[in-house]
């Protein structure tokens, strides 16, 4: 399932409690969750880790990169601006301390056919679009359909398994699926946008625009500078700012994102105060990088707030579709020379842990070799997957860090002639004399540092690395288009995976533009792996079946495995409160606030220095 969106609730036909109990119908429910109960009840007020006394008001400035072109983030076409997300409603809201539960949003209820055939969801009638209409049944309905023919192609994977969607009474939406199998399907569902129909009646939903959509979430746009900033508002008269998903959230009246060419210069822009938050996500620059007077005299605040999120997989990735990756021995070769332990050292000043799983700082990755269980599902697919899936424990190569890795280079040169590479003249060529040749792609500067070691110990076998920089816009592009050699890629994950492994390794997804499916993944036995996941009927055969996957993913090097961290870094000037509960399972920034007067004193003493 995707972290960060929400699920649904609804009742079925229109029958009160006591006559739903006498036809023995399934009951109508505030939430939902994967496996297990959930943490809040019906009467719940809100989430713990949301403080409903948290101060409204003040304006908060963000950072970007690159340039925006469109307000629609739900189609494939253009850049997206950064918090557009905002503008809308779901019909569920995700628990942010709960690993696979969703609470009523636009749906006050949900009710779950008792063979999971199919889901149907009440909608609230307080719920409005931001012009004061109504959210209707045909408004829902309307969105599912057009998000699968019109929108972003993940969502026709994502509702692969939703055959239709159907109004009931007044204000129920029924969703019937393919099979009831599919245990996440009803909160797929509701993670849902809620678009208005009436709205895109006289728009082409498909094309790239400015104009500031229709919506119903807790903020409007207020200006765009189109390219460089985009502003938003808060709803003053939001109509869920009183739900128990809400109480506490939503804070700052007014955010604003302002765009900057790559995140060097962000960075130096935030130590100058031009903005007041960021996220960091480099190591040098969480070491040595906030230096600064403001930080001495404790105007900046340096935070490691610890998580549980799983840190899913980044990592170096091949793209498939390119005949130079399509032998697995290739793959592992080249993961040799990344030297993981030097770079941690050298440029990361010891921040990271390496990572060694797809479903990393979580109980779904593989560790040591398959139990009873996981063999028994790896068994069905001897032949198609590696033996060594059987034998061996993955592990990255390692190196003892002082950026001598002539072990490693020999163990690669091994593999590489056996898959009928040699070198001559100082070039690694193949039979007919052609020579290993590619481009990594990137689209953020400060990565070369990192990239380019590894470029250099590709150099010393004879492979030509072209180590290519380019701007957010048409690395986005050439991504969605799969028009690279090697990237860096990341797979994010939940504590539920679910149908989003399609998208990300099935074989339909491959030649999906647009799609997840980055590396190009064709696989027979990955595919019923993933199959496998989708279907699962509790935690404990999940767990079970995202292990087996994680291992026939990791043998076959599709990638190779970066780093990881277990909290977030946030670097803010000190004019924050936040609840003393945080979120393990995310950062819910939309939980803080401004204390007005430690703000004053911030401005205050930020003017006095820029003035010296």
């Amino acid at each position: 399932m995707r972290a960060g969106l929400a699920l649904p609730a609804l009742a079925s036909l229109r029958l009160t409690p006591a006559a739903a109990q006498s036809a023995g119908a399934p009951q109508p429910h505030h939430g939902l969750s994967l496996f297990g109960d959930l943490k809040y009840g019906a009467d719940f007020q809100h989430f713990d880790y949301a403080d409903p006394d948290a101060l409204k008001g003040g304006m908060v400035k963000y950072a970007a990169i690159g340039t925006f072109d469109t307000l629609n983030p739900f189609q494939l076409r253009g850049v997206k601006a950064v918090g557009a997300g905002e503008l809308f409603d779901f019909l569920m809201a995700r628990s942010g301390d709960e690993p696979d539960s969703e609470y009523g949003l636009v749906a006050e209820s949900v009710v779950i056919a008792e063979d999971r055939s199919w889901v149907q969801y009440n909608l609230r009638s307080a719920a409005r679009f931001h012009d004061g209409s109504p959210i209707t049944p045909a408004d829902v309905i309307w969105t599912f359909d057009t998000l699968k023919s019109k929108g972003d192609p993940h969502y026709q994977l994502y509702y692969a398994d939703v055959l239709k969607a159907e109004a009931v009474g007044e204000r129920g939406v029924k969703f019937s699926f393919r099979s009831g199998d599919n245990r996440e399907l009803p909160s797929i569902v509701g993670e849902l946008p809620v678009l208005p129909q009436s709205y895109w009646a006289t728009r082409d939903f498909a094309a790239t625009s400015l104009a500031p959509p229709l919506g119903s979430g807790p903020y409007k746009v207020d200006a765009v500078d189109a390219g460089r900033s985009i502003t938003y508002r808060r709803v003053a008269d939001y109509w869920a700012k009183d739900l128990p998903v809400n109480r506490g959230r939503y804070n700052f009246e007014v955010m604003r994102y302002d765009y900057y060419r790559d995140t060097g210069i962000a960075l130096e822009a935030f130590k100058a105060g031009e903005y007041d938050l960021r996220v960091e996500n480099v190591a040098k620059n969480w070491a040595i990088g906030y230096d600064s007077p403001a930080l001495k005299e404790g105007l900046i605040k340096k935070e490691e707030i610890p998580n549980k999120v799983p840190q899913g997989m980044q990592a170096f990735g091949y793209n498939l579709r390119r005949p130079l990756f399509q032998d697995a021995r290739v793959r592992q070769a080249l993961g040799y020379l990344f030297d993981f332990e030097w770079t941690n050292k050298v440029l990361f000043y010891g921040a990271y842990t390496r990572t060694n799983s797809y479903f990393s700082n979580s109980d779904l990755a593989s560790s040591g070799l398959p139990s009873a269980e996981e063999r028994a599902i790896l068994e069905k697919f001897k032949g198609e997957i590696p033996d060594s899936v059987f034998t061996e424990v993955y592990e990255p190569p390692k190196t003892d860090g002082s950026g001598n890795i002539r072990e490693n280079l020999r163990s690669a040169l091994e593999l590489l002639q056996a898959a009928g590479w040699t070198v001559k003249g100082g070039r690694l060529v193949n039979a007919r004399g052609d020579p290993f040749a590619f481009e990594f792609l990137l689209a953020q500067p400060e990565f070369e540092r990192i990239v380019l070691p590894f470029a250099q110990n590709l150099k010393r076998l004879g492979v030509s690395v072209d180590v290519r920089t380019i701007d957010p816009a048409q690395y986005e592009n050439r991504m969605q288009n799969f028009d690279y050699d090697m990237a860096t890629v990341l797979f994010p994950e939940s504590l539920s995976p679910g149908n989003e492994q399609r998208e990300y390794w099935s074989s339909v997804a491959a030649d999906a533009p647009g799609s997840n499916n980055l590396l190009g993944i064709k696989s027979k036995a990955v595919d019923a792996l993933v199959d496998l996941i989708v279907s699962a009927p509790d935690r404990a055969s999940l767990v079970t079946r995202v292990h087996a996957l994680d291992r026939v993913l990791l043998h076959n090097y599709y990638v190779i495995p970066s780093w990881h961290l277990t909290y977030f870094r946030v670097a803010s000037w000190n004019k924050f409160d936040r609840p003393k509960i945080s979120a393990p399972y995310e950062l819910a920034l939309d939980t803080w606030w401004i204390d007005p007067a430690r703000a004053k004193d911030v401005e205050e003493r930020k003017s006095a220095t820029h003035k010296q």
